[in-house]
């Protein structure tokens, strides 16, 4: 298992119930390939550097992930089609 962090832009306008369902959804996929999600830092919404789809604000999301990186495969590929997900970042975290 390699560790990861993962970093979401949401809408600005999601509520409670859409991160849940975005964390859930998560968290199902990663199941599936036998990992799981540590801890979830919830940053809130904030002001984007540029407009991205004509939005100039998000709600940000940030999880440590542990998985395989046929699990992450699979998670990219349901983050790209998540019609709740502006933008996502997976970065890979080097062994302490």
């Amino acid at each position: 298992m390699r560790q990861y962090e993962l970093m979401l832009i949401l809408p600005a306008e999601s509520d409670e119930a859409v991160v849940t369902r975005v964390v859930d959804r998560i968290n199902t996929t990663l199941a599936d390939g036998k990992g799981q999600v540590g801890k979830l830092d919830r940053w809130g919404r904030r002001r984007f550097a540029y407009e991205i789809a004509k939005q100039s604000e998000g709600y940000y999301l940030v999880a440590d992930l542990e998985a395989d990186p046929d699990a992450l495969t699979e998670l990219e590929r349901v983050l790209h089609l998540a019609d709740d997900v502006i933008r996502f970042k997976v970065v890979h975290k080097p062994a302490a």
